[in-house]
């Protein structure tokens, strides 16, 4: 079978050896022939145009070039030594050069033999050379059949040390498919396979290491995207149905009293067309006994926490508890207040439990909990110690759930004997292809307009030549009776950036803005946490006009008096952050201003995610351009990233071959959920091939 061939470690490999496999274990994480093979180059040249010596032309593109090496010299300059050599074709002569192995190289070249040459051409004292160049007998380069497209695999500086470069993976890659007797077997159905036109996996891996042509090419790369990207979806979309059909949870039949009392009475504004359907879709799912398993995206200021509070009302009016765990006290204090006010017109119960809850507070919420007279609990991560019991825990919802690991929200999970019904709520839009890759295992739901009258913050890129400017424009704001955010990339001077630091800053904007006249409080990570409290409860209450600080203030902060928020060498600032920052101000009625304050040298990356803030506040416009700029790994973080460990496949390049892929596995689990029928038996074996090593958490959003 090949399947158990491809089990074999690389060492066993003709041209490999134990010291090499180590390498390769080390350096790219190749240890069996499987991971070889799909091992993917990153490039291909095209070898088939050759080039002529006299029409040569002073660019950075490589060529290929055939000729004869006709004198070889070794000659002296500053530091060692450097080999040279005539190389000649019907139309002209250049030089190649070498700095490096040029003993070896020298003693291995034959004169007068055709060679074909490939690399880029430096022009100098008016003659041609290169440098290092790829060199093969033209006698090898006709035998060869990997001679249309060449491919490129990327390699690594100790790997290119040892010699194990591009050269010595296409060799080894040559070596293992003449070792490989039987093809490779058919897991895709054949209605699919016709239906797409895809080739036959032997094909596919074939033609991904050795092109004959560029439509070969092609179909292997769709056939392998689109399975690398299928299997991802059979699982996501397997989990969603897995949670839909066997994990039980409470089902809430009741829109009682507490629900409508809220809804006709106290709740102060109309909810937004996109609030109503996103609580039309929990209702639904919470009206059924399987397990609520929802992402809520939402926009800054889209009303997000609202629908949550409404959501736990259905469960408290139908005899269960709810709790709602944030990933600071900032968040957890902020939940608290914004709901806080109207469960107190509801009669509705609720705590707050975070790191600095004193021993009482914490006596009171445990008592209460279990003994089923508290109806909300709202915190941190100490909402998941094994001290809190729950009498009967029906609703949770998990706020910025990517800054929690899986064991940490598996411990919510256990609070009751079924799992309580899950919300997932984050204010970082996704774009929709890296939804369907991330949480292509829960039911998405998006908020996509904000409330009425809500004004759209203006925002501008400002140089630090204005920056006088900038603070005449603070100085009118402040008169008016607003409060302004100066946000800060560092604490302290670092030695590798010359940028604006916090203590700094604060320094000029205390000569700009000086006492008793203007009053301004700073925040920052290092602070100890009642510090941190007590500044910002300064900036809360109106007693300070300017808040100084890091990006602490980036979530969960609410004031709706502040409506400038100037962030300082903002080129050092994602676009998602410079979003979520953007969103503490333009809370009120009142017309906000971010200005985007930076130094004249800028990369293109941060040119364009300036230019990106000025033109749009839309956060999944914003999030679009993200990841096209920092790719899928870096945007979620290492937590989030384990899935798009892709090998071939790109989420933002072929977002249309993902889309098929997901239609494809949503169609067959439908009609097959466990992969029982005759067709689907080679597919269910690979399946389970892939998700064997899957931990027991696997089925926690």
């Amino acid at each position: 079978m090949l399947d158990d061939q491809l089990k074999t470690p690389v060492v066993y490999l003709k041209g490999v050896g134990p010291q090499r496999a180590k390498l390769l274990e080390e350096e790219v994480g190749i240890k069996t022939y499987a991971d070889l093979i799909n091992y993917f180059p990153f490039r291909y040249v095209d070898r088939t145009q050759f080039y002529k010596i006299k029409a040569l032309q002073n660019s950075t593109a490589e060529v290929q070039i055939v000729g004869v090496i006709t004198e070889v010299r070794m000659l002296a300059q500053k530091r060692g030594k450097r080999l040279v050599a005539s190389f000649e074709d019907k139309t002209g002569q250049m030089e190649l050069v070498w700095f490096k192995r040029y003993k070896w190289i020298r003693d291995n070249l034959k004169i007068n033999v055709p060679y074909v040459i490939y690399g880029k051409v430096k022009y100098f004292n008016g003659q041609y050379s290169m440098v290092h160049p790829e060199m093969e007998f033209l006698e090898d380069f006709k035998k060869d059949f990997s001679v249309k497209l060449q491919p490129v695999y990327s390699s690594t500086e100790k790997l290119n040390k040892s010699n194990l470069g591009s050269r010595f993976f296409n060799r080894i890659l040559k070596q293992l498919f003449a070792e490989l007797k039987s093809p490779f077997e058919e897991t895709l159905p054949q209605n699919i396979i016709q239906e797409l036109k895809l080739t036959s996996p032997s094909k596919a891996y074939f033609n991904i290491h050795f092109p004959q042509s560029n439509a070969h090419l092609a179909k292997a790369q769709f056939r392998l995207k689109w399975e690398e990207f299928f299997f991802i979806q059979l699982q996501l979309v397997r989990k969603n149905l897995f949670h839909k059909h066997k994990i039980k949870s409470y089902k809430f039949e009741q829109i009682g009293n507490f629900f409508n009392k809220f809804y006709n009475e106290i709740l102060p504004f109309k909810l937004t067309n996109a609030q109503k359907k996103v609580l039309k879709q929990i209702r639904s799912d919470l009206g059924r006994t399987a397990h609520m398993n929802r992402l809520l995206q939402g926009d800054v200021g889209s009303g997000k926490t609202i629908v949550g509070f409404m959501s736990m009302l259905i469960a408290i009016d139908n005899g269960y508890q709810t709790c709602m765990m944030a990933p600071t006290e900032i968040l957890a204090q902020q939940h608290y207040q914004t709901i806080a006010e109207y469960c107190e017109q509801l009669g509705v119960t609720i705590s707050l439990l975070t790191g600095s809850s004193t021993t009482k507070q914490r006596r009171d919420i445990h008592q209460n909990l279990k003994n089923g007279s508290l109806h909300i609990l709202v915190g941190t991560h100490a909402l998941i110690e094994d001290k809190v019991k729950f009498h009967n825990l029906g609703f949770a919802i998990i706020d910025e759930q990517h800054r929690f690991g899986v064991a940490q929200r598996a411990k919510l999970w256990k609070k009751n004997d079924l799992p309580p019904n899950v919300l997932v709520m984050t204010a970082t839009p996704i774009p929709r292809t890296l939804a369907m890759s991330l949480y292509g295992d829960l039911d998405i739901s998006v908020i996509d307009e904000l409330p009425p009258g809500r004004k759209s913050v203006k925002t501008v890129h400002r140089y630090d030549a204005n920056r006088l400017k900038v603070f005449q424009f603070i100085k009118q704001q402040i008169a008016k009776g607003r409060q302004v955010y100066v946000v800060y990339p560092l604490i302290e001077e670092s030695a590798n950036f010359d940028y604006k630091d916090l203590m700094d800053g604060y320094e000029s904007i205390s000569r700009e803005f000086p006492k008793p006249q203007y009053q301004i409080s700073i925040v920052y990570g290092k602070m100890k946490p009642e510090d941190k409290a007590a500044e910002m409860q300064r900036f809360v209450n109106g007693e300070t006009q300017i808040m100084v600080a890091t990006t602490v203030i980036e979530v969960g902060v609410n004031i709706p008096n502040a409506s400038v928020m100037v962030i300082e060498s903002a080129e050092r600032f994602g676009l998602s952050q410079l979003h979520q920052l953007r969103g503490r101000v333009g809370r009120g009625a009142e017309q906000s201003y971010c200005i985007l304050m930076t130094s004249h040298k800028l990369s293109e990356d941060a040119k364009t995610r300036l230019q990106t803030m000025t033109q749009t506040n839309d956060g999944f416009q914003i999030a679009e351009v993200d990841l096209k700029l920092r790719g899928p790994g870096d945007l979620m973080g290492t937590q989030q990233s384990g899935l798009l460990n892709l090998k071939i496949a790109d989420v933002v390049k072929d977002k249309s071959i993902l889309e098929s892929a997901r239609h494809y596995a949503i169609r067959i689990l439908k009609k097959d959920p466990n992969l029982e029928n005759a067709e689907h038996q080679t597919l269910k074996e690979k399946f389970i091939r892939l998700t064997q090593h899957k931990f027991k958490w696997n089925y926690i959003s």
